[in-house]
């Protein structure tokens, strides 16, 4: 079973709030569920990046661990398209998209691919400094390319529009790979301590070291502090001697690690 039809049929058996925020570039359908009642409300995005598609298990875990309070949207796979390129390959992809895409990736092994279908690094693609990466790319890419304008892509657009609307008190961004917290980007004196504080009892839950990604920009977790001045925090999963793309044999690692994490930011919150 692929991560795409392992985060649809989990969609099906959920029976509580649940909705689709979206559609990728290739048509698929970008799911969300909830869980708990009221504030505070979180929200929590996996497998943005293609090749990072094990977070989306993680996703589900979280979903059935729950919150301490207040309520949590999950996303498990904003990038499906990207996840399923990295996962099985070329022939994911609608056949008039394959030669644009085998061009752009310049090699049939796509397991490395972190972009979505079109070529854009999904996590460069918000409106907060964007453009401002020092790792940023102009044209498509298997990644980094920050895309023709903030918000050019139906999954950042759609996971922008679903923010908005649920206006979360806090958000999380899950990614692999290294084993450590970002928290910070540009917030006010007033801000940063609160946000230090709260990921700080992220990194007691996980073991994780808070880090400062210098140099990063256009990201879910800068736009989220930027726009609604909440705490939004990027964990990257998993140990470094783990070669991307992630896979089964560090998933109950990562769990073991993350399991709880959400549950003891919400109590924090």
């Amino acid at each position: 079973m692929d991560i795409y039809e392992r985060v649809a049929k989990f969609y099906e058996r959920v029976t509580g709030e649940k909705t689709v925020i979206g559609q990728s570039v290739f048509g698929r359908s970008m799911y969300a569920v909830k869980v708990g009642y009221g504030a505070p409300v979180g929200l929590v995005q996996y497998a943005m990046h293609g090749r990072e598609y094990i977070t989306a298990r993680l996703a589900i875990e979280h979903y059935r661990v729950g919150v301490a309070k207040g309520s949590c949207w999950f996303v498990p796979l904003v990038n499906p398209d990207g996840a399923l390129l990295s996962e099985i390959g070329l022939s994911t992809a609608p056949e008039t998209a394959r030669k644009p895409l085998l061009s752009i990736n310049g090699k049939e092994n796509f397991s490395l691919w972190k972009a979505n279908g079109r070529g854009v690094d999904l996590n460069v693609n918000f409106a907060a400094r964007w453009g401002e990466g020092v790792k940023n790319v102009r044209v498509p890419s298997a990644e980094n390319y920050i895309g023709e304008r903030p918000f050019s892509e139906p999954e950042t657009l759609a996971l922008k529009n679903f923010t908005e609307s649920i206006r979360p008190d806090y958000t999380v961004s899950y990614h692999t790979k290294g084993e450590e917290i970002y928290w910070y980007f540009y917030q006010s004196a007033h801000t940063c301590p609160r946000d230090r504080r709260l990921g700080t009892a992220l990194s007691i839950a996980t073991g994780y070291p808070l880090a400062h990604a210098s140099g990063s920009a256009g990201g879910y977790k800068d736009w989220c502090i930027q726009s609604f001045g909440i705490p939004a925090f990027t964990i990257e999963a998993g140990r470094d001697t783990y070669p991307h793309p992630l896979g089964e044999d560090a998933l109950n690692d990562i769990i073991e690690k993350n399991g709880f994490a959400i549950f003891a930011l919400s109590k924090e919150i």
